[in-house]
């Protein structure tokens, strides 16, 4: 299962209701993202 936090309102968002509308269903924001479980670390060249 794959978590959504709104970029707003910093709320968790099911994925049952990305399918539907991509807004968030606490104060319909547009911009959604996926958080990541696991820092990712970028080694600069």
């Amino acid at each position: 299962m794959t978590e959504y936090k709104c970029f707003s309102c910093n709320k968790e968002i099911k994925d049952q209701y990305i399918k539907k509308k991509v807004r968030c269903i606490y104060c319909g924001a547009k911009i959604i993202f996926k958080a990541r479980t696991t820092p990712t670390k970028v080694k600069a060249r």
